[in-house]
C-alpha cells in the first residue's frame, strides 16, 4: 500500500492553524473554577475547572495563562471589586483565546475577567450556607445558651502571634475593674486553607475539657475578604451552632460579617471589642453586686428598727404575761392535784377488773389446750398401735430375718441361708432350701 503519512509536528500544526481561524473559540467567555493558581515571573498559571453541580466531581479541565502585561490590570480590577485577590477555588468568568502549540499542546489565554460574577457568586454561596442553617433551626442554637452571669473562664481560639489577640489579652489585663480573667489559647490557623480543619481541631480539644470554661471566644483582626472567607463554611457554622457553651465571634472589623456572626451566641466587630463585652458583663454584676448591697445595707436596718420595737413592746408586756401564765398555771396545778387520787383509783379499778378478765382467759384457753393436745394423743396412740409389728404379726403374717437383718425382699435370700421366721407367738430357725 503507498500510504501518505505526515510528521506529528505536521499534524499538531495543522490543529493550531484550525483552532487559530476558528472564530468561536476565540474571545469566548467562559465559566469554570480556578485551580493551582501561581505566579511566576508576573505571568499567572492555571487550571480552570468544571465541576458536577450534584457530585462537584470535575467534568472538564483545561491549562490557562495570564501573561504578564495583562495580569497586573486584571488583577488590581478583581482586588478592587471583589476585595479577594486572585486565586485557587474561585467561580470565575473570564474572557478566554484558545492556542495550541505543537509541543505543550492546548492552553487558554485569559485576556479579562468579569469581577462581578465572582462577587455575586461568593454572596450566593454565603446565603445559601445561611439559608440551610436557618432551615435546620441553627442560628438561634448557640444563642439561646445561658450564660454565666460574669463569664470570666475564657477559650480562646486565635493564632498565637496575631496582633489580634494580644490587642484582646492587653484588653482583659488592664481593665480598670480589676476583674480577674482566665483564658486559655487553643491555636488555630486563621488564615488559608486548613482554617476551617484548624478550627474545627480546635473546638474539638475545647468540647473535651468544656467543663473548665464558661465560653469560646474565636478572634482574629481584619484581613481581604479572601482571608475571611474560609469563615463562611457550612461545617463550622454549624460546629459552633451546636457547641455546648456559648461562641463569641470578633472576626474583622465592624464592616465584616461571616457566616459565623449568624451563628454565634454573640457577634462583636474586633477583637478589642470581644474584650470589652467581656468586661461590659463584669461591670454589670459589680452594679448589681452594689446595688444588691444597698439594698441589703436597707433592708437591715429597717429589721434593725422593726425588732427594736418589737423589743420595746414585748419588754412592757411580758412581765404582766409573765405574771398571767403563773396565775393560770398554778389554777391548772391545783386542779391536777385535786383529780390525781380520783384519776388513779380509777386507773387501778380499770386494770384489776382487765386482769381478772385476763385470768379467766387464760385458764380456759389452757384447758381447751389440754384437750386438744389429749385428743391428739389419743388419735396418735391408736395410730401406733394399729401399725405395730406385734398387731400386724397377730392378723396372720410373719417376720423374716437373717440375722440381725430383716429380709424385705426374695432376692436377697440365697440357697442354705439360715433364716428365723417370727411369728405372733414365737418364731422358728429354718434353712432356705
Amino acid at each position: 500500500m503507498d500510504i501518505q503519512a505526515i510528521t506529528l509536528s505536521q499534524y499538531n500544526s495543522r490543529i493550531r492553524n484550525a483552532i487559530a481561524v476558528a472564530p468561536d473559540l476565540q474571545g469566548q467567555w467562559v465559566l469554570a473554577e480556578t485551580s493551582d493558581v501561581s505566579v511566576r515571573r508576573g505571568h499567572c498559571y492555571l487550571e480552570l475547572v468544571e465541576k458536577h453541580p450534584d457530585t462537584g466531581a470535575p467534568v472538564a479541565r483545561l491549562g490557562a495563562v495570564i501573561w504578564a502585561n495583562i495580569f497586573a490590570q486584571l488583577a488590581a480590577r478583581f482586588q478592587a471589586v471583589t476585595g479577594s485577590a486572585f486565586g485557587t477555588g474561585m467561580k470565575v468568568m473570564v474572557r478566554v483565546n484558545a492556542t495550541f502549540h505543537e509541543q505543550y499542546g492546548l492552553k487558554l489565554v485569559i485576556i479579562d475577567i468579569n469581577p462581578e460574577f465572582t462577587l455575586g457568586d461568593m454572596e450566593r454561596q454565603r446565603r445559601e450556607i445561611i439559608d440551610r442553617l436557618a432551615r435546620e433551626g441553627l442560628i438561634e442554637r448557640n444563642r439561646q445558651l445561658p450564660w454565666p452571669d460574669v463569664p470570666q473562664r475564657i477559650a480562646v481560639i486565635s493564632a498565637a502571634g496575631a496582633a489580634g489577640y494580644g490587642d484582646f489579652i492587653n484588653q482583659l489585663a488592664i481593665n480598670p475593674y480589676g476583674l480577674k480573667y482566665y483564658t486559655c489559647l487553643f491555636q488555630a490557623l486563621m488564615q488559608g486553607v486548613n482554617t476551617v480543619p484548624s478550627m474545627l481541631a480546635a473546638l474539638q480539644r475545647i468540647e473535651e475539657v468544656i467543663d473548665l470554661f464558661d465560653c469560646v471566644v474565636i478572634i482574629r483582626g481584619g484581613g481581604s475578604t479572601t482571608d475571611l472567607n474560609s469563615f463562611d463554611n457550612y461545617e463550622l457554622a454549624r460546629r459552633i451552632a451546636e457547641f455546648k457553651i456559648p461562641v463569641i465571634v470578633g472576626i474583622g472589623h465592624e464592616r465584616d460579617i461571616t457566616v459565623l456572626d449568624y451563628v454565634a451566641a454573640m457577634r462583636v466587630k474586633t477583637p478589642t471589642a470581644a474584650a470589652e463585652w467581656l468586661i461590659g458583663r463584669g461591670t454589670d454584676a459589680l452594679t448589681r453586686l452594689a446595688d444588691l448591697q444597698s439594698a441589703v445595707v436597707s433592708t437591715a436596718r429597717d429589721m434593725v428598727s422593726r425588732a427594736r420595737e418589737q423589743l420595746a413592746y414585748y419588754s412592757s408586756f411580758i412581765p404582766t404575761s409573765a405574771r398571767r401564765i403563773v396565775d393560770t398555771s398554778r389554777l391548772r396545778l391545783d386542779h391536777l392535784a385535786s383529780t390525781i387520787p380520783q384519776a388513779v383509783s380509777n386507773r387501778l379499778t380499770q386494770e384489776r377488773t382487765r386482769l381478772t378478765h385476763q385470768v379467766e382467759s387464760i385458764g380456759t384457753a389452757v384447758a381447751n389446750q389440754m384437750e386438744r393436745q389429749r385428743l391428739r394423743l389419743s388419735a396418735l396412740t391408736d395410730k401406733v398401735t394399729l401399725l405395730s409389728p406385734q398387731n400386724t404379726l397377730s392378723r396372720g403374717y410373719a417376720l423374716v430375718r437373717r440375722g440381725d437383718t430383716t429380709v424385705t425382699d426374695a432376692a436377697q435370700l440365697n440357697a442354705g441361708d439360715k433364716i428365723t421366721v417370727c411369728l405372733r407367738d414365737g418364731q422358728k430357725d429354718a434353712q432356705v432350701s
